[in-house]
């Protein structure tokens, strides 16, 4: 049996309810880059290039539930984007439990509830 030979994840999706307070958050907070979607695309939403990938909002009338599903982003420094969360209003919860060697992270929630884990290089 051979395998599919995945290179990457292209793009991870994320229900919004409010496209323009979601947008207002990915785009003012967190300073994400949007980018254009297909004309084809005749429902709301936004995308996001990340890098080499793509973070896609697709408008819905209800919230996704809440649940541990997440998306993580990789920051430079995580001090000052912690600090920049917080000014913004988000709460953000450090995650000391399950400790990955060399990382250091925490976790906010978006306008919708969506879970976003931001990650960075640890202390020593």
């Amino acid at each position: 049996m051979s395998s599919i030979s995945a290179e990457r994840i292209d793009h991870v999706s994320i229900i919004v309810t409010d496209l323009n307070r979601a947008k207002a958050f990915y785009g003012e907070v967190l300073g994400l880059r949007e980018v254009p979607r297909p004309e084809s695309f005749d429902f709301p939403g936004a995308w996001y290039q990340i890098g080499g990938t793509f973070l896609h909002l697709l408008g819905k009338p209800g919230p996704d539930s809440h649940s541990p599903r997440h998306f993580c982003l990789w920051v430079p420094d995580l001090r000052s984007a912690a600090q920049h969360l917080e000014a913004a209003g988000c709460l953000v919860l450090w995650e000391a439990r399950h400790k990955i060697p060399g990382i250091d992270r925490f976790f906010i929630r978006d306008p919708d509830g969506n879970r976003i884990e931001i990650q960075g290089a640890g202390t020593p």
